[in-house]
C-alpha cells in the first residue's frame, strides 16, 4: 500500500459521532467541514450484534481519534447524535484520549410532533 504523501495537519476540528441502537458511526472533520477520518464498528472489525455494543464504540471512536492525533489535532468539538449504547462510551473514551474537547452539543433530532409513531409491540 502506497504513503499518502499529502496528508494534511490540523490542529482544530470537530468529531461527530452517530450512535444508533446498531452502529455506532466517528466522522473527524477539520473546522471547515473536509472529513479527516472516519470509523464505524464494523470498520472496526465487529459484525451483526456486537456492533450496537459500547465496547465496540469505543473501538470506533479510539480508531477514528487516533488516525486524526497522527495528524496533529489538539483540539476538538464534538456533536453527538443518536440514542444508542455507543454513545456514553464515546464519550468516556474521549475523557481518557487526550484531545482537549472545545465544546460538546447534543443534535439529536427531536420531532414536534412529526409522523405518526410505531405501534407498540404485543406479544
Amino acid at each position: 500500500m502506497a504513503i499518502n504523501k499529502n496528508t494534511k495537519s490540523i490542529t482544530d476540528g470537530r468529531i461527530y459521532i452517530l450512535a444508533t441502537f446498531n452502529n455506532t458511526i466517528v466522522t473527524v472533520t477539520d473546522t471547515s467541514g473536509n472529513v479527516v477520518d472516519w470509523s464505524s464498528t464494523g470498520k472496526v472489525g465487529f459484525k451483526g450484534s456486537r456492533k450496537s455494543t459500547p465496547f465496540a464504540a469505543t473501538q470506533a471512536i479510539t480508531a477514528a481519534v487516533d488516525a486524526a492525533k497522527g495528524m496533529g489535532l489538539r483540539q476538538a468539538a464534538v456533536y453527538i447524535k443518536g440514542p444508542g449504547p455507543g454513545r456514553d462510551a464515546a464519550l468516556r473514551v474521549l475523557r481518557t484520549i487526550g484531545i482537549k474537547v472545545t465544546e460538546m452539543l447534543d443534535v439529536t433530532p427531536i420531532p414536534h410532533n412529526g409522523t405518526r409513531a410505531k405501534k407498540p409491540r404485543h406479544g
